[in-house]
């Protein structure tokens, strides 16, 4: 039976038994010693996405430290609310505090917090659509999409699996934090899963 550690864009862990192919954390361990999830989502305000593998350390997941968490693609870690790791994705990382205004990873971890959440919730965002960067979620009919040029791809653990235009018009309830946004409007490059280049 897979655990409960795979984040899907509206921040939820989901079983399955599809890879991904970024890990985070969300500051601590929130699982049980049985390997299940406890009812806490989160430890701390540092929500961070990591390369799976960072100078041949080895972990037991879901062990004693913390709970690791796994993404299909960068644009989900955004969608969910996680920003790039300074230990392990140090690069990606400053370019992404520079693109969101030179902010500390404090300062980015708290301003995160207040958009990616309504109390314990998923905080959805109404933005016109044709101000969303490539790379942003939204959310249609409870399904997520993605941005990506002309077209919103849809999202499956699995990977993306179909495509639709792009509306030209309206607003759309976006899954990515504001600041995930501007980062990503500034022309930070997301790390996008293989199935994206097939749509």
């Amino acid at each position: 039976m897979p655990l409960q550690n795979r984040v899907d864009p509206f921040g939820n862990p989901i079983a399955t038994s599809a890879r991904g192919t970024l890990m985070g954390n969300r500051g601590g361990r929130i699982h049980t010693d049985e390997r299940t999830l406890t009812k806490r989502r989160w430890v701390s305000r540092q929500w961070i996405c990591c390369v799976l593998q960072f100078k041949n350390r080895q972990r037991d997941v879901w062990g004693r430290y913390y709970t690791e968490l796994f993404f299909l693609d960068e644009p989900t870690a955004f969608a969910a609310g996680h920003r790039p790791c300074f230990e392990c994705r140090r690069k990606n990382a400053e370019t992404f505090a520079q693109m969101a205004g030179g902010l500390r990873a404090g300062e980015m971890d708290d301003i995160l917090q207040r958009q990616r959440l309504y109390g314990k919730e998923k905080r959805l965002h109404r933005i016109v659509y044709s101000s969303l960067p490539d790379g942003a979620f939204v959310a249609i009919g409870g399904e997520p999409y993605v941005v990506r040029g002309s077209r919103l791809l849809h999202w499956t653990p699995q990977g993306y699996d179909q495509s639709r235009s792009r509306p030209r018009q309206g607003k759309a309830d976006v899954l990515t934090p504001p600041l995930m946004s501007k980062v990503l409007k500034a022309g930070y490059q997301p790390q996008w899963h293989q199935s994206a280049d097939k749509l």
